[in-house]
Parts: C-alpha cells; sequence; structure tokens
C-alpha cells in the first residue's frame, strides 16, 4: 500500500514548482517534504524527481501524479455523499493535455463557468491534437483533448466536433510569391509556418491539392505567435476560422483558397476511474462545443466550403 502522505508530498512538489513552496502549502518545514520524497524514492527503488528548476517528475513519478489525481478525485466523490469527510475542500487541480489551438480560441469560455462554479483548477499541458493521447498512455494527464477517437484502456472517449481551418498569409506575402495568382506549384516552393514537429495540417493541405514531399517551413509553437508571423509575411499557414475573423475582415490576413478547409475533429479523453468531476466536465465540453465548434457530420477537407 501507498503511504500518501509521501505521494501527496511528490504532488504538491510539482504543482507548487518546488520544495519551498510546497513546503508552504503543506505546512511543513522543507526539509520535512524533502525527506517524505527521498523516503518514497527509496520505498520504490528508483527517482521520482528530475530535481532541477522547476523540478520535473519521471516516467515513474508522472504515473504517481496520475494515481494521487485519480485518488482525489474518487475523494471529492465520497465528500459529496459523506461531507463530514470534507475538512477544507481546496479546489480540485485537473492535469489536462489540450492542443493549442483550442487554448487560444473556443477551450477557455467553455471551461470557465464550470471551473468557477466548481472549483476547479486546471493545470493544462499543450500538445498538438495529433500527440495528445500520449500523455493519458504515460499516465501524465487526467484528460485529454485531442484528434484521436480512440481511446486507451481505461479510459472513455466523447466527440466534441472539428475546428475548422484556412490557408491564410499577408497581402505582401502573396504579393511577393504569387505576382500572378495563387498556385500549387508555387505553394510548393513558398516557406510555410507549422507549430511544431508533430503539426501535419499543412502537410495534409498540400496532399489534398496534389503535392507531396517536404517543404520550406517556419516552425512556431505558439498559437498567437503563428497569427503574427503569418502577418508579418513569413510565411503561409492553416489557422482556426475562430482565431483570424478579425484579421480577414481588417485585411492583415487574406485567404490562398477561399474556398478551401481543412477541419479537424476533436474528441475528450478521460479515465473512467476520474469520478463525477471529469464525468461531469466532458458533459459541460459537449455542450459547449454544439456552440463553438463544427458538427462531425459536417466536416469538410477540400474545396466546396466557403
Amino acid at each position: 500500500m501507498f503511504d500518501y502522505k509521501l505521494l501527496v508530498a511528490l504532488a504538491t512538489v510539482i504543482e507548487q514548482g518546488g520544495f519551498e513552496r510546497a513546503a508552504q502549502a503543506l505546512g511543513l518545514s522543507q526539509s520535512a517534504v524533502s525527506q517524505r520524497v527521498k523516503l518514497l524514492e527509496a520505498r520504490l527503488g528508483q527517482p521520482v524527481l528530475v530535481r532541477e528548476s522547476p523540478p520535473n517528475p519521471t516516467p515513474v513519478g508522472r504515473q504517481l501524479l496520475n494515481h494521487v489525481q485519480q485518488v482525489r478525485l474518487l475523494e471529492r466523490d465520497l465528500q459529496e455523499v459523506v461531507p463530514s469527510l470534507d475538512e477544507s475542500r481546496a479546489p480540485e487541480r485537473l492535469r489536462v493535455a489540450i492542443n493549442a489551438d483550442s487554448l487560444a480560441t473556443w477551450w477557455p469560455a467553455a471551461v470557465a463557468s464550470f471551473c468557477q462554479q466548481r472549483q476547479v483548477l486546471l493545470d493544462l499541458v499543450v500538445e498538438d491534437q495529433d500527440v495528445g493521447l500520449r500523455r493519458m498512455r504515460a499516465g501524465d494527464v487526467a484528460a485529454c483533448l485531442c484528434g484521436e477517437p480512440r481511446p486507451v484502456a481505461g479510459a472513455r472517449s466523447e466527440p466534441l466536433g472539428a475546428m475548422r481551418y484556412r490557408a491564410v498569409a499577408s497581402q505582401a506575402f502573396i504579393d511577393r510569391h504569387f505576382p500572378t495568382g495563387f498556385t500549387t506549384a508555387a505553394l510548393a516552393r513558398v516557406p510555410a509556418l507549422v507549430f511544431g514537429p508533430d503539426d501535419l495540417l499543412q502537410h495534409r493541405f498540400m496532399a489534398s491539392l496534389g503535392l507531396g514531399g517536404g517543404f520550406a517551413h517556419h516552425l512556431v509553437p505558439s498559437s498567437e505567435g503563428f497569427v503574427r508571423m503569418a502577418e508579418a509575411g513569413l510565411g503561409w499557414g492553416l489557422v482556426p476560422e475562430q482565431q483570424v475573423r478579425e484579421q480577414l475582415a481588417k485585411g492583415s490576413l487574406h485567404q490562398l483558397l477561399p474556398g478551401h478547409v481543412s477541419d479537424v475533429p476533436l474528441y475528450w479523453h478521460h479515465w473512467r476511474s476520474g469520478g463525477k468531476l471529469l464525468s461531469d466536465l466532458g458533459a459541460e465540453l459537449v455542450k459547449q462545443a454544439a456552440r463553438a465548434l463544427v458538427p462531425l457530420s459536417n466536416v469538410r477537407n477540400g474545396i466546396g466550403d466557403k
């Protein structure tokens, strides 16, 4: 059996970003917190923390953090049934993997009321929608918003809808690289913007136009920075329609192919053993996504949608 005082010490060090702050949060001395983490490591026979600034969990440490979070969620359910067990009712912290474009657009408004009413603090881990589920496989997060419909073992998946992307660039970029009008041949020779190594949106867009192989591109690991780079004329890229309505309206960005869209389906994954809070959050996201996202029945990828 785990000694949960040791697990709580580990979780608090990670959540607070260091031993000193963890000690303050737990009402202990810094030495006592350090000793608890060392004792946990001694019992496991391996380290649970990489002692850097801020400390980061090792792979086994991540799994222990996920276990602690699931226990907390189940305890929260029990406290609602037996209120006398509720000593402090501190806000619950949920560690969630999410794609950057959702975080930059519809997600904050979708979860704001829920987090306020249910006293939830979010610990968001930004991952591309194509690979976010690996965080759940590693036991690093309690839930994940990603593009994979199939859940991992022990989890469930709920379809939310799709984000609609448009290929955009600045007028200066278009004038410089497409002086006689857009052509797919020219597109293959101009610089693109790519969020990161796991971002395949631009690759799929080019494949839908019959273009294959590699292409020159900037790596821009920021949704807001992605838009700024496009406005500055450094490259073209696929950006969520929700994110660039203002830029398209004022003319700082223009669509390369106005009739061509790329829709990215999104799914909410969470552990079955995560308790009522995670289930309720999923239900809230389904409701909010119905307003914010494209219905999956209307998903398009290619010419034909204005």
